[in-house]
């Protein structure tokens, strides 16, 4: 079960550039990595005040992975 859509949905109510954001998904036995890129001025929006933001994220995120038995990481990156 792929969580790009979840991802894409969250990410995109966060930043100011929406069509800037382009989600890649790497699959690991039971662990997935979605390299996040957004628009180098949407970056510090994404990670927040002392990464609040994207802890956020990421915490929803692995949450919905745990309840499949799966890890999941999401890592920012500039466009």
């Amino acid at each position: 079960m792929s969580y790009r859509p979840f991802v894409e949905l969250l990410v995109r109510q966060i930043v100011d550039d929406p069509e800037s954001l382009h989600i890649h998904e790497e699959v690991s036995g039971n662990t997935r990595t979605f390299h996040v890129k957004v628009a180098e001025d949407d970056v510090g929006r994404l990670i927040g005040k002392n990464g609040r933001v994207v802890s956020a994220v990421r915490a929803l995120v692995s949450a919905v992975a745990a309840k499949n038995r799966e890890r999941a990481f999401v890592k920012v990156e500039a466009a």
